[in-house]
């Protein structure tokens, strides 16, 4: 079908014939078929400089190029058709210009004198067909060439030439600002303009010339502001008139553009704003708002109130209208009013206050944007003086509110209490309210700071842990709150059954010791509870069978049963507990003292400041998890910096405390930071107040620091570092590995111990470790890095390496970062550097420590590339080298 169409083309065949073809098509192919047969009959029109059909083949190829086709070939004849005589011939040749070419075609230059000789022309048909043309499409070239003619239009008889003349105009300043001079005298004499189209042009023009020329706005400034005020006054004032009238106000667009010029002119000017005051109130209070025209001038003249210099009067005023915009049917005029509230409480917090309630409703609307951005300013609004109440209206919506904003409320409720909370009581009963309501949608970085509060506040806190068991009887499904509850209860479980520390305010509560294993009971065998809960569950058990005699048994065979457990973090507890439970009798109470209290200034400090471990994100349980329940995090892509495809790859590190780049260039998304924490092996740190961790991630804390004991086997430390885990205010410790030496929990050391010190081959000298000599990493003509080695006997894997840099140039080296890369097989962790300027000449150096950890210790030996960046003279200098002399045993 398409065939026998396409075979009927020539170049008399008219568009809407070409058009219906195309349409006829019902596949991609046939419709690319019919263009490229259409195409090749325009190309041999072309060839023919068939002159009868140029227009036609133009209109044609306008349409292929809408489609998406190229049609370069065609540009030539669009350039003919303008230098026709007939107006015709020039008003498709100068679309087909408009369409076809940008200002980035060199082919454009060729109709510079068209266009010269089309806007002197004494058609005024023509002379506004060029100056379109020249609007849309001039370059910088162009407009240097056209400008004065262009200039001369502006004296033009035919208002419409005057404004298409000064939208061209707007195009030629904006490419090229050197001109905008030219155009400050024809633009000030069109704001006097009668003619609607050409007033509107005019102002543009000269908020255009205001934007890119600072000496355009002083001169309007001083020339045009009480001419812009009275046209404004006009307009404001004229009777109706059907030609420009909309919805009753007489042309809202101009309205619209002379405020915006008058916002420009007034802002950082007090006399210009002076001069537009009066004009201002009488917009803001005579303009109606029930149609959407008169919304717009409202808007127009807020931003303009809000824009210019102060008056406290109109501001309250515009504020005030606002405030009426809140109260719209129409979401996106709330909208826009919430945006310039947001941006009117930096001008006058007080007079957005008043209207607080109506915000607030905002919160609660059905529109998510509404919502958020309603919620952003009622953060904003809080202070001292409404922090109680806005909270409590912002709680009460949470137990109502959609789930899908229940996470963004949550965060900014969080906000407000820890900003403002003055009694920590008051804290930690919004605390607890918000995880009761939103458990799960709480960051772990809220409930742990709630737990820091906590052991800082010893009058209360027997009151939070009768208040958590109350709340856990009723919001047993929120994760985070099961989380404090069982940690307090471990802490102060007697506290809930002897109901210390009872205020006035408290109903009396009766829970006996078996109670409260019932809760921790229930928590660790709640479905939904994650490994996190289970732990600490197990955790506060434990801590409970020295305070609840009579329930020693029972909490025995509660952690006994997850000996078997699939997930290696509670099978590990288990038996590990249970061992204290049944064989450590004499030293269990004091091993299972009360956590010391946590020093709250310091976590805060470590908070804000960014530099506590990264923490899993509500709501909890969202993260896929291995078979034997470590939660996996993703994989960083790391370069091959060694050149090598295997278990060889390099794992970049760095001295710096930021995550920089690859050595060689590449993208990376971890790297171990200054802080001293070694990378992740794979696995999640939960960052809660016992770290909950996988037990197999190798670190260079071997168990022996776990749990020291002297020569009488008694463990030493205090009875939380013996017990816990690592919490967030401490370094992460690791369980033993196949080469780590192994000791039970208590009972010190294994023979496996023994018979690996004996079985050692190696020199040591004294109690030291083997020695190694020092070696010259990496030397340059301006820069030394030395290397010194030593090792622990006890753990021959591990290697403490001394760098030391030494600058050897005369400049002094600032800003100075050292980074390494090493196989996989290879962890390597880099202390903070002692500083970051070599001085010059060798009369001083930089130290930092390494740690590196060979995994196949005697198998592969060190391998290491590194990478050093510093300033010279401002100058940023890379020197980067491989090293390979490593001491043999390494």
């Amino acid at each position: 079908m398409a065939d026998l169409i396409i075979d009927a083309f020539s170049s008399q065949t008219r568009l809407r014939d070409m058009i219906r073809a195309i349409r006829a098509c019902k596949t991609a192919a046939e419709e690319r078929a019919v263009v490229r047969k259409e195409c090749a009959v325009i190309r041999a029109s072309i060839s023919e400089n068939d002159q009868d059909y140029r227009h036609r083949n133009l209109a044609k190829l306008m349409f292929i190029h809408m489609l998406g086709y190229p049609t370069h070939f065609g540009q030539m004849e669009c350039l003919k058709s303008i230098a026709s005589a007939g107006f015709p011939e020039k008003r498709i040749g100068y679309l087909g210009l408009m369409l076809l070419l940008d200002e980035r075609q060199e082919v454009l230059m060729l109709v510079t004198n068209s266009l010269k000789q089309d806007l002197n022309h004494s058609n005024p048909y023509i002379v506004g067909l060029a100056l379109c043309a020249l609007g849309n499409i001039c370059s910088a070239e162009m407009a240097r060439d056209l400008a004065p003619e262009v200039e001369k239009l502006f004296q033009s008889r035919d208002p419409n030439i005057r404004k298409k003349a000064a939208l061209c105009s707007v195009r030629i300043i904006k490419k090229v600002p050197d001109l905008a001079e030219n155009f400050m005298s024809p633009a000030a004499t069109l704001l006097k303009e009668k003619h609607h189209g050409a007033m509107i042009a005019g102002v543009q023009l000269c908020t255009d010339l205001c934007k890119v020329s600072l000496e355009a706005l002083e001169y309007f400034r001083k020339k045009s502001t009480e001419g812009l005020v009275k046209a404004l006054k006009e307009r404001v004032n004229s009777p109706y008139t059907p030609e420009y009238d909309i919805s009753g106000i007489s042309d809202p667009f101009l309205h619209i553009r002379l405020l915006r010029l008058l916002r420009v002119l007034g802002q950082g000017d007090a006399d210009a704003s002076d001069c537009m005051n009066d004009i201002l109130a009488q917009v803001a209070t005579k303009t109606e708002t029930n149609k959407n025209a008169g919304t717009a001038i409202l808007y127009e003249c807020v931003e303009t109130i809000m824009s210019i210099e102060d008056n406290s009067g109109l501001r309250v005023l515009a504020i005030n209208i606002l405030g009426r915009f809140l109260s719209n049917r129409d979401n996106n005029i709330r909208y826009v009013a919430l945006n310039m509230l947001m941006r009117a409480i930096a001008v006058d917090a007080q007079a957005v206050q008043r209207h607080r309630i109506t915000i607030l409703e905002c919160v609660k609307d059905s529109d998510a944007s509404i919502r958020k951005r309603a919620l952003e300013l009622i953060f904003l609004l809080v202070n001292e003086n409404n922090v109680k109440p806005l909270t409590k209206e912002l709680i009460d919506y949470l137990q109502v509110s959609d789930q899908e904003f229940k996470g963004d409320l949550t965060e900014k409720i969080c906000s407000i209490v820890e900003k403002f909370s003055m009694e920590k009581i008051w804290y930690i009963d919004k605390m607890l309210k918000v995880l009761s309501e939103a458990g799960n949608f709480v960051k772990d970085e809220i409930w742990h700071a709630l737990i820091v509060v906590i052991s800082n506040a010893s009058d209360l806190q027997g009151y939070t842990v009768r208040s958590l068991y109350r709340a856990f009887q009723t919001s047993s499904e929120q994760e985070s709150l099961i989380r404090v509850a069982v940690w307090c209860i471990g802490e102060y479980g007697e506290m809930l059954v002897n109901n210390v520390g009872m205020l006035e305010k408290e109903d009396p509560l009766t829970v006996t010791e078996s109670d409260a294993v019932d809760i921790l009971e229930a928590a660790i065998k709640r479905h939904t509870s994650d490994i996190t809960t289970r732990a600490l569950s197990l955790v506060a058990l434990l801590k409970l069978s020295s305070r609840f005699p009579s329930c020693s048994k029972r909490i025995s065979d509660i952690i006994t049963e997850h000996k078997g457990s699939f997930v290696l973090e509670l099978q590990q507890r288990s038996i590990e507990f249970n061992s204290i439970i049944d064989k450590h009798q004499n030293i269990r109470s004091t091993l299972l003292e009360r956590m010391p209290v946590l020093d709250e200034a310091s976590y805060n400090s470590k908070r804000k400041s960014g530099s506590l471990p990264p923490t899993t994100s509500a709501p909890t349980g969202a993260s896929p998890k291995l078979p034997n329940g470590v939660v996996k995090s993703p994989v960083a892509p790391i370069a091959d910096l060694l050149d090598l495809s295997s278990d060889d790859a390099p794992v970049p590190s760095s001295s710096g405390g930021d995550f920089l780049p690859d050595l060689l260039g590449g993208s990376l998304t971890s790297l171990p930071s200054l802080t001293g924490q070694a990378p992740s092996n794979g696995t999640d740190i939960l960052m809660d107040l016992l770290s909950i961790g996988t037990p197999t991630t190798q670190n260079d804390v071997s168990t022996s620091d776990l749990l020291s004991t002297n020569h009488n086997n008694t463990p030493s430390g205090t009875p939380l570092e013996r017990l816990s885990p690592p919490s967030p205010f401490s370094p992460q410790v690791s369980t033993p590995t196949a080469t780590t030496p192994v000791m039970d929990l208590l009972d010190g050391f294994s023979p496996t111990l023994s018979n690996k010190k004996n079985s050692t081959d190696l020199h040591f000298s004294g109690n030291n470790g083997p020695v190694y000599p020092s070696i010259i990493a990496f030397q340059s003509s301006s820069l030394k890095i030395e290397f010194s080695f030593s090792k622990q006997p006890e753990n021959l894997q591990s290697t403490l390496i001394n760098a030391t840099f030494t600058n050897m140039s005369s400049n002094v080296y600032t800003d100075f970062i050292f980074q390494a890369a090493v196989p996989k097989f290879i962890q390597l962790h880099l202390d903070p550097a002692s500083g970051n300027t070599l001085p010059a000449s060798g009369n001083g150096s930089v130290g930092q420590s390494l740690r590196v950890t060979n995994s196949q210790h005697g198998q592969k030996h060190l391998a290491m590339r590194i990478r050093v960046a510093y300033k010279v003279n401002n100058k940023d200098v890379l020197e980067q080298g491989q090293i390979s002399n490593f001491p043999p045993g390494l």
